[in-house]
C-alpha cells in the first residue's frame, strides 16, 4: 500500500515535515520495486534524512593556509575559528569541532586546492 502525507509508518511521525515528505517518496518508490515494507521504511528513513542534510544543512568547514600559518573557518564566514601554527595542529583541533557541529570540512593544499573532504554525508 503506498504511503502519503496523511497515512505514513508511524517511525515517521517525528521525522521534519521535509524529511517526512522525502521519505514517503523514497518508500514509495522502494515499494514500487518490490522491496519488503520493513526494508522500505529503514531505507527511505535513512535517504531521506541525507538528502536533507545535502540540501544545505550541513555546515562546511575549510582548513586554509593564511598569512600567520593555518585557519579553520566556516563557510560564509569572515572570522577564524582556529589558528595554528601547523596545519597537523589545526587539524587537531578542528576534526573534533566540526564533528560537534555535524559538519563537512574540506582540508586544503598551501596552493589552496582541495586535499581532502571529511564528515561528508
Amino acid at each position: 500500500m503506498p504511503w502519503s502525507k496523511n497515512d505514513y509508518p508511524d517511525s515517521w511521525k517525528n521525522l521534519d515535515e521535509n524529511v517526512r515528505n522525502k521519505a514517503i517518496e523514497i518508500g514509495n518508490a522502494l515499494l514500487r520495486e518490490n522491496y519488503e515494507e520493513g526494508r522500505a521504511i529503514a531505507i527511505a528513513t535513512d535517504r531521506a534524512e541525507k538528502s536533507a542534510q545535502d540540501d544545505g544543512d550541513q555546515p562546511v568547514f575549510h582548513i586554509k593556509e593564511h598569512d600567520k600559518g593555518w585557519q579553520l573557518q566556516q563557510e560564509g564566514k569572515d572570522r577564524a575559528i582556529f589558528t595554528e601554527s601547523t596545519k597537523g595542529e589545526l587539524e587537531d583541533k578542528a576534526k573534533p569541532y566540526v564533528a560537534k557541529h555535524h559538519g563537512k570540512l574540506v582540508i586544503h593544499k598551501a596552493d589552496g586546492s582541495e586535499e581532502l573532504t571529511l564528515y561528508d554525508n
